[in-house]
């Protein structure tokens, strides 16, 4: 078996597409059908089954998938050796929301940048739905969530830690004077929040609309920073992650609402169920598991 004809075979089994497998390992379609092709001569057996405009493994396929990640992530790990390198090397691809990229993951990217050089990280922006479809077909090879629900059909998490949040309002806002603020009291005021499609925001909506018979409008900003600034002019309230409103509640540009959270969310990194991790998604998991462990366990 050719190294190559594996990693196209990888990457087809992965996406489900011999067209899009094209345009990622940057072969002609030609080429990735020959390298399939090839290695279903070598083993003897078909791999994929052609479906109309679909692929699907065959039997032989899936048995064959694990085995390809293992031989694939030695290959990675012979070719650092062989270099020179006793460190993790090479490129991974990991999925992230801002709240956790801009807020959690500073110090953790310091200690790669000087302990692991040879390791490139590229972050993707990526809601959480989107971050489990990219885990799963193989675009991500690791990614953070920030969901209530732990359990993700076909992807393994590791728990880091309960998020904090907090409902936030300009300098004297009416209900900054509120010794409690009930969800009635929320119901009555513009909501300023992240797009559709984030975990804390789709829990908030549930509980403002919970028993209302409508669907009370939000507001929607782009990034954390432009909700902030609309907080902090007066155009309404917001539910964001604690660290993120941090400095400014300190600096007294924001203030926190006493609304208690009546739901939970859990910051968690994750990766495809079953798939063979190699050396360098190992050491990020458990160097991420060191670092924001520690720092949730903290605050």
């Amino acid at each position: 078996m050719d190294i190559r004809q594996l990693a196209t075979f990888h990457k087809v089994a992965t996406l489900l597409s011999f067209t899009r497998a094209a345009v990622e390992l940057k072969y002609a379609q030609s080429s990735v059908t020959g390298h399939v092709k090839s290695l279903e001569e070598s083993l003897e057996v078909s791999l994929f089954d052609r479906l109309g405009g679909r692929v699907e493994l065959t039997e032989a396929g899936r048995r064959l998938l694990p085995y390809a990640e293992q031989m694939l992530a030695l290959a990675g790990e012979a070719r650092g050796a062989a270099l020179g390198s006793d460190g993790p090397a090479g490129v991974l691809t990991v999925g992230s929301m801002e709240s956790i990229t801009s807020y959690r993951m500073p110090t953790l990217l310091e200690f790669f940048h000087h302990r692991h050089p040879a390791l490139q990280i590229l972050l993707r922006p990526s809601l959480c739905a989107e971050t489990c479809h990219a885990l799963r077909q193989g675009l991500f090879d690791l990614g953070f969530l920030m969901e209530a629900e732990t359990r993700h059909p076909g992807v393994q998490t590791e728990i880091l830690g309960s998020e904090p949040l907090t409902v936030v309002a300009a300098p004297g806002h009416p209900l900054t004077l509120a010794e409690k603020v009930t969800t009635e009291d929320l119901r009555s005021v513009r909501v300023i929040s992240a797009e559709a499609g984030c975990a804390y925001r789709e829990l908030f909506e549930a509980e403002l609309n919970d028993g209302t018979g409508e669907s009370l409008p939000f507001l929607e900003f782009g990034t954390i920073e432009s909700i902030k600034r609309g907080v902090a002019a007066g155009l309404g309230i917001s539910l964001l992650p604690t660290a993120t409103v941090a400095d400014s509640l300190e600096a007294g540009t924001l203030e926190a609402l006493p609304w208690p959270i009546p739901f939970e969310v859990h910051t968690q990194i994750a990766w495809r169920r079953g798939r063979t991790l190699s050396r360098e998604m190992r050491t990020f998991i458990d160097q991420t598991i060191r670092f924001l462990s520690e720092e949730y366990a903290t605050h």
